[in-house]
């Protein structure tokens, strides 16, 4: 009867882009390979903490152990960018890793094991068009654990930045800017008219005269 469980020792359909070996091939080297494709690191995992968790699928005992541990990084600020490769002297201690840690926590994140072709130099960096790994380019979330926004989103921010900076700049310089509220009133307010003072008319200066005339001789002042 055929198991209901998929076997947690078999690679899945994880396939490095840059092989020049056709799926047959690929499915041959993965049935002795001694390596691992670690994925879904945190930036901050450090080579001794992923040496601890993978020695204890080692076998020193029949002449196995972990080999190596290559840092994957970031291809322009050589900086871990959160995957990596483990080199085990077996294949049977390869297996073991993907039965008992592939979906267990690291640093709590949940990380992923793949067997892999093997190891070349140079797919250490990141193919990232930022220089870190292609899936952190358009992450749309917020990762702590792997650098904050995407890279995309990163550039956007700065971008946002650049803008509101070089407008603020230009205000200093006193480049005219849009303004708001009552700014805006101030700037487009129409001045008003002056108010022109009626001159005084003779008849006004009679009127003045007669009105002194009598206050004076009601006090009785000449």
């Amino acid at each position: 009867m055929a198991s209901a469980v998929t076997p947690l020792d078999q690679p899945s359909n994880y396939k490095d882009s840059q092989a020049r070996v056709d799926r047959q091939k690929q499915h041959g080297l993965l049935q002795k390979s001694t390596t691992l494709y670690i994925g879904n690191l945190s930036f901050y995992t450090t080579e001794e903490q992923i040496h601890d968790m993978f020695s204890k699928c080692a076998n020193p005992e029949d002449g196995g152990g972990v080999k190596r541990i290559i840092m994957g990084l970031d291809r322009h600020t050589r900086t871990p960018c959160g995957f990596c490769f483990v080199e085990f002297y077996t294949h049977a201690e390869a297996l073991a890793s993907m039965r008992y840690i592939s979906g267990t926590k690291l640093d709590e994140r949940i990380i992923r094991c793949d067997l892999d072709l093997g190891y070349r130099e140079g797919r250490q960096f990141g193919r990232g068009k930022s220089g870190g790994q292609v899936r952190d380019e358009h992450r749309q979330d917020y990762d702590p654990g792997r650098g904050g926004w995407g890279a995309q989103a990163q550039r956007l921010e700065i971008e946002r930045r650049r803008q509101v900076e070089e407008r603020y700049a230009d205000a200093e310089q006193g480049a005219p800017i849009a303004a708001g509220g009552e700014e805006w009133k101030q700037l487009n307010a129409v001045p008003a008219e002056p108010t022109l003072k009626r001159g005084r008319s003779p008849e006004d200066e009679d009127e003045s005269s007669r009105q002194r005339v009598r206050v004076d001789e009601d006090t009785g002042r000449m």
